[in-house]
Parts: structure tokens; C-alpha cells; sequence
């Protein structure tokens, strides 16, 4: 019960922390050199998918205390997505001071949210604890290297936004592929990055070309994915 109840208090307030701070992207007084709408940010409509995510972890969180508030499949997962929620809550305060800070901290909020996804229970309440979960830490890994990104392009770190993008897609769709393929059954992980990946090609179209072109072709990489690891996903549930 201890779990389910920590679970639901940070569900909530994570959910509700937009409604105290507005963040949009780095601004220009936040980095060295200045990361206005860098290549390896999605369109601006991308960012609506937090809707579909705040309303599917409150939904599991509630179940979670109504239904499963003991369950052992639960518990440990749990421990994992407390930490991702309880660090994400003040994020959005933290990345309007702090592009470093907000970097470090989505990364480890990614991390546990990609460990609570490896131990949800594989079938037994999919839908309501590992659908959700596996699409917030999609768009969490997604998110980790956006920021990465803008910051190190921020700070001149070697190469350029337009290098930093190119090597951030990069690192994201090789996460990605180990992530899912520790987790076959969990395609919403998959969709959440091919969803963010769509609006990268959105936000530079022809403009930054090369971006767009190896966007479009790592969702297509993901997308041959996705009947691989529903077969990978049968064989462990065979074993």
C-alpha cells in the first residue's frame, strides 16, 4: 500500500506541475550560444503527447491503489517510476534555470522510468501499468537527448546544433533499440520515440535536410522493430 500511495501523490503532482511553470525550450539567455528551436527539437505539436501520458499515469495510478494497491507484479516497478515521477515534478522549474540541471535530471528520470518499464508485468494488467509507463520513458528517452543536444550544442561542445542533432538521433535510436529489445512486448516505447521523431522531420522539413533524413530513417529502423520484437516477445513467453 506504501508504494501505491507514494505512486498516485507523485502521480499528481507531476501532472499538475505545468499548471506552475511554463517552459518551452531553453531560452536564449540560458546557453552560451543561444539554441532558438535547434534542429533536434520536434515541432512544437509533438509536445501534446504529455496529454496522452499525464491522463494514462493517473489512470494506472489510481487503479494501481484501488486494485493492485499489494500486488508484488507492482510493487517493484513502482519503486522505480516513484523516482522518475518525485525527480520530474520540479523539472519543468528547474530546465526554465538550469539547461545542465534539466539535462541530468531527464536523463535519470528516464533511466528509472526505462527500469519500471523492464519490470511491469508483461501481460497481467498491460494496459494499465506497462502501456503507460512504456510510453512515458519512450518519450523520456526521446526528451533525454533533445536536451543533451541543445545543451552541449549550447556550450559549443565540439560540434555544432546541426552536429549535436545528427549524434543525438543517433544515440536515441540506439537506446531505444536496446530498450525494446529488453522489452519486445512494450511497442508504446517504440511509438512514443517514432512520435518524436516524426516531429523532428515536422520542425525541419527540406530546412536542415540531413536531419530530416535520418529522422525519417530511424523511424523506419523502428518500425522493422516492431514485428521482430513480437515474435522476440513469443518466444519469451513460450520459454
Amino acid at each position: 500500500m506504501f508504494y501505491a500511495v507514494l505512486t498516485l501523490i507523485f502521480t499528481v503532482t507531476f501532472v499538475i506541475s505545468p499548471a506552475f511553470t511554463t517552459f518551452t525550450g531553453f531560452e536564449a539567455n540560458q546557453l552560451p550560444i543561444p539554441q532558438i528551436n535547434p534542429p533536434i527539437q520536434p515541432a512544437g505539436y509533438a509536445f501534446g503527447i504529455w496529454g496522452l501520458i499525464y491522463a494514462w499515469l493517473l489512470i494506472s495510478a489510481i487503479f494501481g491503489i484501488v486494485k493492485r494497491s499489494d500486488d508484488p507484479a507492482w510493487e517493484e516497478p513502482r519503486k522505480d517510476l516513484i523516482v522518475s515521477l518525485a525527480i520530474g515534478t520540479p523539472w519543468l522549474w528547474v530546465a526554465t534555470q538550469s539547461a545542465i540541471w534539466a539535462t541530468i535530471l531527464i536523463i535519470v528520470m528516464a533511466i528509472f522510468a526505462i527500469r519500471a518499464m523492464f519490470k511491469a508485468p508483461r501481460l497481467f494488467d498491460r494496459w494499465l501499468f506497462q502501456a503507460p509507463v512504456a510510453i512515458y520513458a519512450g518519450w523520456l528517452t526521446a526528451a533525454s537527448f533533445v536536451s543533451l543536444g541543445s545543451t552541449l550544442a549550447g556550450y559549443g561542445i565540439l560540434l555544432n546544433s546541426w552536429g549535436w542533432a545528427i549524434v543525438g538521433i543517433s544515440g536515441a535510436l540506439i537506446v531505444t533499440t536496446w530498450a525494446f529489445w529488453q522489452r519486445p512486448s512494450a511497442p508504446e516505447y517504440l511509438a512514443a520515440v517514432i512520435w518524436a521523431l516524426v516531429g523532428i522531420v515536422v520542425a525541419n522539413q527540406t530546412e536542415t535536410i540531413s536531419v530530416s533524413y535520418l529522422a525519417s530513417a530511424g523511424i523506419m529502423i523502428l518500425l522493422v522493430l516492431v514485428p521482430m520484437g513480437y515474435f522476440n516477445a513469443r518466444k519469451i513467453r513460450v520459454s
